[in-house]
């Protein structure tokens, strides 16, 4: 099955930046000078769709020193809102045809519409700067319905359910969802789904 969806508006490549009917939304590379304010970023927020709903400073710094946003196959942009540095985005495995990602943005701005604007813009970014990417993917919790919405107006494609995968703070497990694009689809627009129900082709025989 294939959906039509039509491309966010962003400008790729080195410029850097996305423009909304409102304002102008830049993303900025991660370099070692940040480190302290990428610090405070992780360490001042809660992250209830993440491994960790707190990050303490400690875990933060280590996280950094070991090369997470900025080493030979990971890069991390600022996400910057009017001047006001608001998320960051992570992209890992650059190295590999199929990186992932991780997306944050400040609690007190999540529900704007950033984060589609950010998986549009990274999309963009990925497969432009990056010729052997085929795919990108991405995995939240099921209940995580914002970033589901933003998977699928980005023209990601649901491909994996993980039944209680997710262990959450409240000492709960979650189920977890899995989400891609195919370089293929975001050339042409469309969404290419898989068969959900490829099982039939067992017919009735046995092994």
């Amino acid at each position: 099955m294939t959906f039509r969806r039509w491309p966010g508006k962003s400008v790729p490549g080195r410029c850097l930046r996305h423009y909304s009917a409102v304002v102008e939304i830049t993303y900025q590379r991660f370099t070692s000078t940040d480190a302290e304010e990428l610090v405070d970023f992780l360490s001042g927020d809660t992250w209830p769709f993440h491994g960790s709903d707190v990050v303490d400073q400690a875990e933060a710094r280590q996280w950094i020193g070991e090369g997470r946003y900025d080493g030979q196959d990971n890069r991390a942009f600022w996400i910057t809102v009017a001047g006001e540095r608001t998320g960051v985005v992570r992209l890992m495995d650059l190295c590999d045809d199929t990186p992932l990602f991780d997306l944050r943005i400040r609690s007190e701005l999540r529900g704007r519409g950033l984060g589609g604007q950010a998986l549009t813009w990274l999309t963009r970014y990925v497969f432009t700067e990056f010729a052997q990417v085929q795919r990108i993917e991405g995995t939240t919790r099921q209940d995580n319905v914002a970033m589901r919405r933003a998977f699928q107006r980005c023209g990601y494609a649901k491909e994996a359910h993980y039944r209680d995968a997710w262990p959450a703070a409240d000492g709960t497990v979650r189920d977890a969802v899995g989400y891609a694009i195919l370089r293929r689809d975001w050339l042409s627009g469309n969404t290419t789904v898989p068969d959900w129900h490829d099982e039939r082709i067992f017919g009735s025989g046995g092994v």
